[in-house]
Parts: C-alpha cells; sequence; structure tokens
C-alpha cells in the first residue's frame, strides 16, 4: 500500500486508468502475480504473489536463457531501446568480454521476482507519467510503501476482500463489481488475468472462475462474491432483482430489524463488516495467518525483535477465526 504526498486526492479516471495499464505490463515482466488489487483517489492497494525466484530465473541461464532474457524485455521496452542493448552485447562479445555480458544481464535478471524492485518502479514509472501529464515537479508519493507478508487460506481471502471493499467503504460504489479499478470488477468484466489472481486466493484452478468442481455448490466467482457480500451485505430482492448494497450504506436511522440482530450477536462485528472499516493490522501488522505462521516468521527474524520479546503471534481481537499478527494494533485497530 502506498500513499500520495500529503494524501492528496490526485488521481481521477485517467490517472487510475493509467496506473492499472502500468501495473499490468510491468507484472509481466517482473514475474509477479497480482492478485487484486484496487486504486483509490490518493493510494492504491496491492496484494502480490512473488514466485521462487531462483526456479523463476532458470529459463534464463546460458547462452540459450540470455536469448530469452532479451525476448522477454520485449514486454517492457521499445524496439528502439533493444536494439541499442543487442549492439552494445554483441560489440562485448566481439571483445570476448564475457564477464562484461553477464553483468549487463544481470542487472536485467536482478529486477524479476523482486517485490521491492517491483513497486519502486511502478511507483516511478507512474510518477513520470503523471507529472509529465499535469506539467509538475517532485515527488509524488508520501513515502516508502507499507508491506504486509499474508499467509494462504483464511488470512490471504481476507486481505483480498479488504482490498476488493476499499471503494464501498469509501462510499464510492455500492457493489465493488462497479467500481473497475479493482481486482473484483476487472474480473467480472472478463479479465483473465484478475480472475487467476482471484481463484489463486480461493485455492481454486487458475481458470476456474465460471466453473462448478465436482462436489462444489459454486463457481469461482459465486464463491468470492458470497465472501465479499456475507453476513447481511446483500438486500433482499426488490422488484425481481437484487439492489446489491442500496440502503446499506449512507442510509438515515437504523432499521429495527437490524438493531435486533446487533443484539442478538452480542454487537460483535461480521467480517464483512470489519473489512468495510480500515483496518490497520492489513497495513501495519508486518504479517497475518495463522499462529504457527506468524511463529514461524518471528524465528526467521528474531533479531529485529528485543529480547524480552518470548514469541511472535499476536491475535487480532477484532477478526472472526484464528487470524494473528506480528503486531499487536490495540489502540485504533480500527478507524
Amino acid at each position: 500500500m502506498s500513499r500520495t504526498v500529503g494524501g492528496e486526492m490526485l488521481f481521477g479516471v485517467a490517472e487510475k486508468e493509467a496506473f492499472c495499464r502500468i501495473l499490468r505490463r510491468l507484472e509481466r515482466f517482473a514475474g509477479v502475480e497480482v492478485l487484486t488489487h484496487a486504486v483509490m483517489g490518493n493510494h492504491f492497494h496491492l496484494l502480490v504473489r512473488v514466485p521462487e525466484r531462483e526456479k523463476f530465473l532458470r529459463r534464463f541461464d546460458g547462452e540459450a536463457g540470455g536469448k530469452r532474457l532479451l525476448e522477454h524485455l520485449k514486454l517492457l521496452y521499445s524496439k528502439g531501446y533493444l536494439s541499442a542493448l543487442r549492439a552494445e552485447l554483441a560489440d562485448l562479445r566481439e571483445k570476448k568480454m564475457t564477464a562484461a555480458v553477464e553483468e549487463l544481464l544481470d542487472r536485467y535478471r536482478k529486477r524479476l521476482c523482486n517485490l521491492e524492485v517491483f513497486v519502486k518502479e511502478l511507483k516511478e514509472r507512474f510518477s513520470r507519467w503523471f507529472n509529465k501529464h499535469h506539467g509538475r515537479r517532485g515527488t509524488l508519493w508520501m513515502e516508502r510503501y507499507k508491506c504486509v507478508l499474508v499467509e494462504n487460506g483464511e488470512a490471504l481471502r481476507t486481505m483480498a476482500a479488504y482490498i476488493d471493499l476499499n471503494p464501498v467503504r469509501a462510499g464510492l460504489c455500492e457493489d465493488p463489481k462497479d467500481y473497475r479499478w479493482c481486482g473484483y470488477a476487472e474480473a467480472v468484466a472478463g479479465s483473465k488475468r484478475a480472475r487467476r489472481g482471484l481463484c489463486r486466493v480461493l485455492d481454486r484452478p487458475l481458470d476456474s472462475w465460471s466453473e462448478r468442481p465436482a462436489k462444489a455448490s459454486l463457481t469461482a466467482a459465486e464463491w468470492y462474491r458470497c465472501w465479499l457480500f456475507e453476513d447481511g451485505m446483500e438486500v433482499p430482492e426488490a422488484a425481481g432483482q437484487k439492489t446489491g448494497l442500496k440502503g446499506r450504506k449512507g442510509r438515515k436511522g437504523i432499521r429495527a430489524d437490524t438493531v435486533r440482530k446487533v443484539r442478538e450477536g452480542g454487537g460483535k462485528l461480521s467480517r464483512a463488516e470489519l473489512l468495510r472499516c480500515r483496518v490497520r493490522y492489513f497495513s501495519d501488522g508486518v504479517a497475518i495467518g495463522s499462529r504457527s505462521f506468524i511463529e514461524g516468521v518471528f524465528r526467521e527474524r528474531r533479531d529485529c525483535f528485543g529480547e524480552k520479546r518470548k514469541d511472535g503471534a499476536r491475535r487480532i481481537r477484532e477478526a472472526e477465526a484464528s487470524l494473528f499478527s506480528l503486531r499487536e494494533l490495540r489502540v485504533q485497530a480500527v478507524e
């Protein structure tokens, strides 16, 4: 997650479209997978899977790998740039400067499957586009991006829903499918990349968005939508048509049946209601997942914590199920 300098609302339709275009182009080049995303007026959220780097880079080893790397660079660079690069490599090879050839190619290999480099380049490329488009100078972003490590399963699905519900929480739409700069809306609109990302979130086959697997009652598309709208996020049908979240956000007063349900539930927030808030754990929690997952992260980074710290897992009290964080954020956990 990263926010604009001063939190200014700088991104309109054109800016959001440009950001998403740069995002998808750089995603293919960097070798990472954007599972879902949300581009808002002054910040963005990305849920990114980074493949095993050594395994990914094997395809670019050796002489044949060098040729494949140059083909891979077509995803990001112009014909003129690649022509100049090939000429430089040919000159180095003619001079039998093998080490210099490898050093030059390594500059590009080091940028692959690297989250830090991916986000840095995304922000830089968009900043250049934005400044040129608006005739401005200077920094566009408030600070370095915030990053949280997320475990597969419950934590991953929760994070994906949190991101896709951002425009709903901000009052920009009543149904996340209507906000085309988020992963869910992109998937509904037919994007294969967006659908594969959410299928991975749901641990479904990557091309099974609209397919109902054996012994399953819902497709991935149906399941994820239910996940977004669960616990009363939908409203009853009216005149034979569903109206999504209409009446839930911005309505005046609280209906009697809603009050009754809150009483019966002891005032406990449902997951969907929780995710409509701004949850600090999703940007400041460092890592989110099961107790064993967090303890594993803690052991790997033991030297980052003081001697008095005996364990890593801190339960997220506001969340349902057994979700833990590496940081305890009791003060204003829900803003």
